[in-house]
């Protein structure tokens, strides 16, 4: 049986000029087709995956005490640890344990006529107790923002659009994040939610994993995508759904919870525009424009251009304990729907 989720190799775009175009088909088809791929040839190495593996290792085996000092409740920028249960996807609670990390800014001011979307902008908390996670998440940013550029530029071209079509929504101040996550075996869970079924909201996500469990809705079943040593399994957000008319779609996937007495680290980037960016209509040549079917439309998940808007209702969506500390004004007078 073919492998319906394939491996793409970006090292195939420094190849030559034929190779470069083929390479970039490959990446339409498969953007198009399941929305997700392994990507190999991406330039990082196994001892970089491995330290961010075993640094996210450490922080879970922290003391309790020691991560709930950094709970993301005490973030009005969404940062921090939450406890297993604590996030919600569609109303329901994912069974993982986790750090929520961003770009490491200065807060915006806020006052009179200030957007509710630039709270979102701020520092991360970092445990005390491990002082070494924040140079190690760090790293694992800078590395995976250099992917993520890569890739974005050869959807541009895969579309064929310019190289930089992108370059304006995001270039100086992309509003990437991760997380590191802790699955906890079956044993330990109130079910087996490790995530919800749901779609990414930025450009692209970048995950690397050291157990199975993630799954992609796909023809309608549910495909697993193992880990494949070496490579990192990408898939679209809504955002390059949005920008190309829906030609692109970002593809529904969950996570599972592991069998009794195994866990699952994961570690996913997000690659995003800027918070105060509003997403292009590109235009597509017209064989691809005839293909587009708009971009898909929920009425209790609406999708927006306007990126901080997006990000904010997405926030409040999943962490309502947050969204009530620090967000009462907004959802009492109702100046956001999460």
């Amino acid at each position: 049986m073919p492998r319906i989720v394939p491996v793409l190799d970006l090292s195939r775009v420094e190849q030559g000029a034929s190779e470069h175009r083929a390479f970039l088909l490959d990446l339409r088809a498969a953007a198009r087709d399941v929305g997700f791929f392994y990507l190999s040839g991406h330039g990082i190495s196994a001892s970089e995956i491995d330290d961010v593996l075993d640094a996210s290792r450490r922080f879970f085996a922290l003391p309790e005490a020691d991560k709930l000092a950094i709970e993301m409740v005490k973030s009005s920028q969404f940062r921090g640890y939450t406890r297993a249960g604590g996030e919600l996807t569609k109303g329901a609670a994912d069974w993982r344990e986790q750090l929520d990390i961003g770009v490491e800014r200065q807060p915006i001011p806020q006052g009179p006529g200030i957007a509710a979307w630039t709270r979102l902008q701020g520092p991360n908390q970092w445990p005390s107790a491990l002082p070494d996670l924040k140079p190690a998440l760090l790293a694992w940013q800078t590395r995976a923002t250099a992917v993520a550029i890569r890739l974005l530029k050869a959807f541009a071209l895969s579309l064929d659009q310019p190289e930089d079509a992108f370059d304006a929504i995001y270039r100086d101040s992309p509003n990437h994040r991760m997380k590191i996550v802790r699955y906890p075996g079956r044993d330990a869970t109130d079910g087996d939610q490790g995530v919800g079924a749901h779609k990414d909201g930025g450009f692209l996500t970048l995950l690397q994993d050291d157990n199975k469990g993630l799954q992609v809705e796909y023809d309608g079943s549910w495909v697993n995508v193992d880990p494949i040593p070496g490579t990192l399994v990408v898939n679209i957000g809504e955002l390059l759904e949005l920008a190309s008319n829906g030609y692109l779609r970002a593809t529904v996937h969950r996570v599972v919870t592991p069998p009794a007495g195994v866990e699952r680290i994961s570690v996913p980037f997000f690659f995003s525009a800027r918070l105060d960016a509003t997403i292009p209509l590109l235009t597509l040549p017209e064989e691809l424009a005839a293909e587009a079917r708009g971009p898909a439309s929920d009425p209790d998940n609406p999708l927006f251009r306007d990126v901080g808007t997006n990000v904010l209702k997405s926030r409040l969506r999943s962490h309502p304990d947050v969204a009530r500390r620090h967000y009462a004004d907004l959802l009492e007078t109702g100046a956001v729907r999460p």
